[in-house]
């Protein structure tokens, strides 16, 4: 399903690219601004959608660039309905990386709204709760802007694996305990705050989306883990048949029966960050 994409173009050696299904999003939120207002109402709603998908990027920019200054190659961000996924060869296992890669993308969020605070202000009428009654004028769309990049800093913060901030508690467990039970506890509280955000979303707020968001979260998170858990397998193995068959003076190294990047192999790590 995440192949049914196109792209767009790379931003220092990461592809940028869209998912079809972006462009149901695209349409409908032209259609909504067409039925509102005519023509000015199609190009409101069309350019706050692409400005905060712009905001999106910047917040995968975040993660990525970090990423890659710890040795992790991203090679592609993708843009989806439910929000943004950086794709990662890896995750470093050392919290303290993972725990600078994971909060950089909230904090570009929060970066953008305190220069657009400074800029613009808040509205007198301003609540952090709403996103209505912005003025379809140049400040209103900055403090919409705003607005946005608060909400979308916060939400990724709560502590549901993967998103930002489950990755950050499990940062921080692994600090405390091996990184595959950190992992194990991290997707477990992931998949019962999904639960109720679905149940949430359903039944108090009718909002869907979301609860397609949550549902998608809750299985990425439980694959996640399962990867992880392979990969430890693997590796136990490899140790087990290095320790029991070591290399003789003059042979070559028995690690050469082993497929190319065996014991670092990991599958690619999706992120999933944010949808308003």
């Amino acid at each position: 399903m995440l192949r049914w994409s196109f792209r767009l173009f790379k931003i220092r050696g990461i592809q940028l690219s869209v998912h079809g299904s972006f462009l149901i999003l695209l349409a409908y939120v032209a259609l909504e601004g067409w039925q509102l207002d005519g023509w000015p109402g199609l190009g409101w709603s069309v350019a706050l959608l692409v400005v905060f998908f712009t905001c999106v990027v910047l917040h995968e920019l975040g993660h990525s660039f970090t990423a890659r200054a710890f040795g992790v190659g991203v090679p592609r961000i993708l843009l989806m309905p439910i929000g943004g996924m950086a794709e990662f060869d890896r995750m470093p296992r050392r919290p303290r990386e993972e725990f600078l890669i994971t909060i950089a993308g909230p904090a570009v969020n929060f970066v953008i709204a305190t220069a657009l605070f400074l800029i613009v202000g808040l509205p007198r009428t301003w609540s952090f709760w709403t996103l209505d009654d912005y003025p379809a004028t140049a400040r209103g769309f900055a403090q919409l802007l705003l607005h946005w990049n608060i909400w979308m800093g916060c939400f990724n913060l709560i502590p549901v694996f993967p998103m930002d901030g489950g990755r950050i508690f499990r940062a921080l467990l692994a600090t405390m305990m091996p990184y595959l039970r950190a992992t194990f506890w991290a997707a477990t509280l992931g998949k019962v705050l999904a639960i109720a955000a679905i149940g949430i979303a359903i039944l108090h707020y009718q909002a869907y989306l979301t609860a397609v968001l949550f549902s998608f979260i809750f299985f990425a998170g439980e694959a996640e883990y399962r990867a992880i858990r392979r990969h430890e397998i693997e590796d136990a193995h490899w140790r087990e048949i290095l320790t029991r068959f070591p290399a003789q003076a003059g042979e070559p190294p028995i690690i050469s029966a082993v497929p190319p990047a065996a014991e670092n192999r990991q599958p690619p790590i999706i992120e999933i960050h944010e949808i308003e």
